[in-house]
């Protein structure tokens, strides 16, 4: 008599599938923010002389450097105050050397009686008085000199300038109250990138810092990872410059900054991107992303268990790093993980499976 073959025994064969122990790996944890790009320094250039503009120097939107002329007011009012000044301090100067001579003959003068100790003494004073009145005519040539050089309006710092808020032509004030604003300039690199991070997280990052497992932010310049809503690798890097020192009562978290190089200029402030913060190294389990199936607000993942009987187990995801997924928790180092095949209805919890044996690799970076 002939056996009847086995699935017509017992139902169908049981379905290969191949399996792989997780991935134990050290892994380094960044953490995501959104935030924009901010200028390192701004600038408002202003007048500090009053007077008509006489001509402008550079194209609205341009970069600038230091120094670079900007505008000029019209320099006739401040050559004459200038020419008035080394009059003044030529006429002061010329009293001072009558004085002199004067001190000098009184001193023979003195000691022959010739003229009195109290008409001695003034000659002395009438000196001193000359010197000072020398010393403020100085001051004041030095004072217009000074308003001759601010009718050369520059630059002061490097980076982009703003449109003109002034043309040739018209009438600006100058001084330190109420000077006429003529444009603005912002540094462009390197640039600030400015985020929030939440309470939750900067409690994590404080406890890891107390723990010696992660460095303070405000001392160590951690490193960040940035892209633009356009790209998807997160190519620019930089490091935190900078975190508040308190918290926003009403939204819950603190202002932290990074420094970012922008050689090639592509960065303007304003612009929106996403930001990853190093957020310490931990021993974590990897599976591909395609072993892990959705159930409701739960994801589960199948394994074999030495019977051949599939599993199901909830596991608790985190990033992915090197193509692969994070399991957080959920999951044994020993555990034999099905990686395909989870389409099929028979590969189900509590369905018999024939394990192959596979092998989980991460990407090359």
């Amino acid at each position: 008599m002939i056996a009847a073959p086995a699935f017509a025994q017992g139902g169908p064969p049981a379905m290969p599938v191949t399996v792989a122990e997780p991935l134990a790996k050290r892994v380094t944890q960044w953490d995501e923010y959104s935030g924009r790009f901010e200028p390192t320094a701004s600038v408002e250039v202003r007048a500090r002389v009053s007077g008509f503009i006489d001509k402008l120097h550079f194209r609205d939107g341009q970069l600038v450097k230091v120094g670079d002329l900007l505008f000029t007011i019209d320099k006739r009012p401040f050559d004459i105050a200038v020419e008035s000044a080394k009059a003044e301090v030529a006429r002061n100067q010329a009293q001072v050397n009558l004085a002199e001579l004067q001190v000098e003959r009184g001193a023979s003068l003195s000691k022959s009686r010739t003229i009195t100790d109290q008409e001695y003494d003034q000659r002395k004073a009438n000196l001193k008085v000359a010197q000072a009145q020398l010393n403020t005519a100085e001051a004041g040539l030095k004072a217009a000199e000074l308003n001759l050089d601010w009718t050369d309006v520059r630059a002061p710092l490097a980076g982009r300038i703003s449109d003109r808020k002034v043309d040739a032509g018209n009438l600006v004030a100058g001084g330190q109250t109420g000077a006429t604003l003529l444009a603005t300039i912002v540094t462009i690199d390197p640039i600030h990138f400015v985020f929030d991070i939440s309470e939750a997280d900067h409690l994590r990052y404080t406890r890891l810092f107390l723990s010696g497992s992660r460095p303070s932010s405000r001392d160590a310049g951690i490193p960040v990872r940035i892209r633009l809503a356009d790209e998807t690798d997160w190519a620019r890097t930089g490091k935190v410059d900078f975190v508040d020192n308190a918290l926003g009562t009403r939204s819950g978290t603190i202002r932290a900054r990074a420094l970012v190089e922008n050689d090639n200029q592509l960065l303007t402030p304003g612009i929106f991107g996403r930001l990853q913060l190093f957020g310490g190294e931990y021993d974590a389990l990897l599976i591909p992303d395609s072993a892990v199936i959705s159930d409701q607000a739960r994801k589960i993942v199948f394994t074999v268990g030495p019977d051949g009987v599939v599993q199901a187990k909830p596991v608790t995801l985190g990033p992915l790093v090197d193509g692969l997924r994070v399991v957080r928790d959920g999951l044994a180092p020993t555990d034999q993980v099905v990686l395909d095949g989870l389409a099929n209805p028979m590969v189900r919890p509590g369905g018999k499976v024939v394990p192959q044996k596979g092998e989980i690799v991460a990407k090359a970076r």
